[in-house]
């Protein structure tokens, strides 16, 4: 409908100072499987990744590299994030810079408002800032060095030494807020997730909040301010705008971008990873309120990505390109793995050994075994055409009942944005359809005259079992599920993407006489079970 709220979803912008690793892929991933999710709900849904390409980091960075950090950041994005998308297959609807136009002139825009409601201050800034978080420190954010960093103040996040500043900046009356915020998470519970993140977040609301720099005056890689321009904002508070400068905030009042901001705005869910959480769950949220802009609705911070037991980082080589995977086992299988194997919200550990075993148990043998079986038996046993279904034995109606619940069970999971519990639910079909396989014994039916309405049932309902989970399955594995859809001669149905999840539990939609395809496997044995020799990212 014209003008309803769009359905909205951000990940964190990621900074340009290297190439994307399967983190940042991860929490991309988690992003478009929600939201092709719910625009198989029928939803308008708007998704946002993007790029951030300010500040001290990546100004280092190009100039360790002989560049300008407009050209670093150019070859990045080109080289880089972008082609990262379309390996992991993410259906995004922007990709937002921060060195586009609509940015910095959102940015400044903002800013003066908020500057203009007389949340702004002048004054000196003395105290660590870490170049790897790009944050400024509060005295129980570090820690005391040791050994070689003995009498220096470390980073517990990095492990590296801050740097001391001392700067005349402008800053951003965030401890006029405290109240405000405590009294908007005590009214919304759900405005932080999951329930540990909220409890973080309360708590260090209520120890107090100190006002913050909002500008720099020692760096020159950002958005000037309007009016003083030998000033940049803090890259955080520039960065964190991207959420409403990529869907029309100041754009010209009756805009197209007008109105994506009015349909669009507040976001539904932000994704971040726990890191960032005082960013976007603080810091963001008393932005907003000194510019008389709705809050959000939900943050939500997912884990760490753990390899060999540490937080995925390039700093500390545990940065693997998501190509590498995903060349080893697909984008499918990619998708599938990440969403599955690491509950949403949890720490959780990659390792190829355990995305081997899921893809030969779960996927090959598991979900790829049951396609195989019932396509070729209806080729062989019924010249390739679903058959119409008998009368329904005990299993058959059991098999039925349990393939609705899970439409249900699995919906939802995707609204607490559990993952790893939706595809469980679906996982547990896959499973007991392929055990009902087993004891029904459709090749054995085929060789009775007298069994054959039987085997028809069994076949029809094995089928319509695999309408129902290509279709749940598509948000998490779009390409292995249109091979699913075709092979099963649903396409007289109408496009996959376009299924309805709410409808998708009706028993019987699979028409009779649907013409099934047999293919390649929808998940080839691994050639090569080892996995790839490691790799870091990098810049290509």
């Amino acid at each position: 409908m014209a003008g309803s709220k769009a359905y909205y979803v951000t990940t964190p912008i990621y900074y340009v100072n290297d190439a994307p690793h399967i983190g940042h892929a991860y929490t991309t991933t988690a992003g478009d499987a929600l939201t092709r999710w719910h625009r198989q709900r029928g939803a308008a849904v708007w998704f946002l990744t993007g790029t951030d390409e300010h500040g001290t980091k990546v100004a280092r960075t190009a100039a360790e590299h002989s560049v300008a950090p407009q050209q670093w950041a150019d070859r990045l994005v080109a080289e880089a994030w972008r082609p990262a998308l379309g390996t992991i297959d993410a259906a995004n609807d922007d990709f937002i810079r921060t060195t586009e136009p609509r940015h910095v002139i959102g940015v400044q825009r903002f800013w003066e408002q908020v500057r203009a409601n007389g949340a702004l201050y002048q004054g000196v800034y003395e105290g660590p800032y870490c170049v790897g978080c790009e944050e400024f420190k509060l005295p129980g954010d570090v820690i005391e060095g040791s050994g070689e960093q003995a009498g220096a103040l470390i980073c517990p996040l990095h492990g590296r030494p801050v740097e001391l500043l001392r700067e005349e900046n402008w800053f951003f009356r965030l401890s006029a807020y405290a109240e405000e915020l405590l009294a908007h998470y005590r009214r919304h519970p759900d405005a932080v997730a999951p329930r540990s993140a909220y409890n973080e977040v309360v708590a260090f609301i209520e120890r107090g909040l100190t006002d913050i720099s909002m500008s720099r005056s020692a760096v020159q890689w950002g958005v000037p301010l309007p009016w003083q321009p030998e000033q940049v904002v803090y890259v955080w508070f520039d960065a964190l705008l991207n959420y409403i400068t990529a869907i029309g905030y100041a754009a010209e009042p009756g805009s197209p971008q007008a109105q994506r901001f009015a349909t669009t705005w507040p976001a539904d869910v932000h994704l971040v990873g726990k890191d960032i959480l005082r960013f976007h769950a603080v810091y963001w949220p008393a932005m907003l309120l000194a510019a008389g802009l709705p809050l959000p609705r939900q943050v939500f911070a997912h884990g760490w990505l753990l390899v060999s037991g540490e937080k995925m980082s390039k700093s500390r080589l545990t940065g693997i390109a998501p190509s590498l995977i995903v060349d080893h086992v697909g984008s499918d299988a990619f998708r599938y793995y990440f969403l599955s194997a690491i509950r949403f919200g949890s720490d959780g550990s990659f390792s190829w050994e355990d995305l081997t075993a899921r893809y030969t148990a779960e996927l090959a043998n598991g979900l790829g075994n049951l396609l195989s079986r019932a396509v070729a038996m209806v080729d062989r046993y019924c010249a390739g055409e679903v058959p119409a279904a008998g009368p329904q034995s005990t299993a058959d109606i059991a098999l039925a009942a349990l393939a609705q619940a899970t439409v249900g069970r699995a919906d939802a999971a995707i609204d607490e944005l559990d993952f790893a519990g939706a595809i469980g639910h679906i996982r547990d079909l896959v499973d007991a359809t392929n055990l009902y396989l087993t004891e029904e014994q459709p090749w054995v039916l085929a060789r009775a005259p007298e069994q054959r309405e039987r085997l028809h049932s069994v076949l029809a309902t094995a089928c319509e079992v695999l309408r129902i989970v290509a279709v749940l399955y598509h948000p998490v594995m779009p390409h292995a599920t249109e091979r699913m859809w075709h092979a099963l001669g649903a396409t007289t149905l109408g496009p996959l993407a376009e299924q309805r999840i709410d409808e998708t539990g009706r028993w019987g939609q699979l028409p009779v006489g649907a013409r099934v395809v047999r293919g390649e496997p929808l998940f080839p044995r691994l050639a090569d079970p080892d996995p790839p020799e490691a790799e870091t990212a990098g810049m290509p």
